[in-house]
């Protein structure tokens, strides 16, 4: 069915708004998935702080041109999904990797990942795979504030320890007074 020229527009205006603010995308050849796994799919796509869309390729090759990404036409051919990242790329490819994967849907002639672009770098399926295992932002801010605490309570521990041999000292020293006044 086809749609109207102002869904069209609308649909362009939608696509290249994710791009620009978006600091990366995942191209998703969706062959095999049902309306109900798309749908799963986005769920996850959305937890990772990421948009799930199905993509018109026409309308998003002349968003990718608003938008001012330069993308070569075979990584958008049959039909096609495209997982944006807003702020946290590798989370969004770990939701996307993790989902396909856990269905056993990850070979050539079911969906699987064609492409990511970040930064401006188109990267193939594997490096998409890499960056999926990298921590997420929140554990890598979790790991950062373990080690500006660590060396804090580090500190804290022998300060206690100090002040409590101070007082150990000082218990000592009036104990041997008073031992040396009653005598």
């Amino acid at each position: 069915m086809a749609i109207s020229r102002a869904r069209k527009e609308e649909l362009v205006a939608q696509y290249t708004e994710l791009l620009e603010n978006s600091n990366g995308f995942i191209i998703v050849t969706s062959n095999g998935l049902t309306v109900h796994q798309t749908e799963a799919l986005r769920a996850k796509v959305r937890e990772a702080n990421g948009t799930y869309v199905r993509a018109k390729n026409t309308l998003f090759r002349m968003a990718l041109d608003n938008a001012g990404w330069d993308l070569p036409d075979d990584l958008i051919q049959g039909p096609v999904n495209v997982a944006f990242s807003v702020d946290n790329f590798p989370g969004v490819a770990k939701a996307v990797l993790d989902y396909i994967g856990d269905r056993e849907m990850l070979v050539e002639d079911k969906a699987h990942v064609t492409a990511g672009i970040m930064a401006e770098e188109i990267l193939d399926a594997k490096k998409v795979e890499a960056l999926s295992k990298l921590p997420s932002l929140d554990e890598l801010r979790a790991e950062i504030a373990g080690l500006l605490v660590q060396p804090a309570t580090g500190l804290v521990t022998v300060l206690d320890s100090a002040t409590g041999q101070l007082v150990n000292v000082l218990q000592a020293y009036i104990k041997d007074r008073e031992d040396g006044e009653a005598a």
